[in-house]
């Protein structure tokens, strides 16, 4: 299980990483391992601005089909193009080439109140 610490988590799984003045947004080794073969994403919030844990899209695996929060609160600037036709990026390369979505974060303090990736380990392993 990888667990970077480049990142900041949620107890939600989805994981955040700064480069700048935008973030890039997606679930962890550990999300995308428990829900088995990402089959699709679905995001249709581009282009809107969404508070800190609201619905940003779905992710859908053969069996079921699961809502992702936002970390903190933000506009959508881009949704990963590479994941309309390869969707097992994300579970190939969480942190990498399977990330979701690309945004302008509204306060970046609000990062602080995410976990680092110690506290992550701790809730996934209790």
């Amino acid at each position: 299980m990888n667990f970077p610490t480049n990142v900041k988590y949620t107890s939600e799984h989805e994981w955040i990483r700064l480069e700048g003045e935008e973030a890039y947004v997606g679930i962890t080794d550990y999300a995308q391992d428990q829900l088995g073969d990402i089959v699709f994403v679905d995001v249709t919030t581009e282009g809107e601005t969404l508070e800190a844990g609201e619905v940003f899209g779905t992710i859908e695996v053969v069996k079921t089909v699961s809502d992702l929060f936002l970390p903190v609160g933000g506009e959508i600037l881009e949704v990963n193009p590479e994941l309309e036709e390869h969707p097992e990026l994300v579970n190939q390369n969480p942190y990498g080439k399977g990330w979701l979505v690309r945004i302008r974060p509204t306060d970046v303090s609000e990062m602080d109140k995410l976990m680092d990736a110690e506290a992550y380990k701790q809730i996934i392993n209790e």
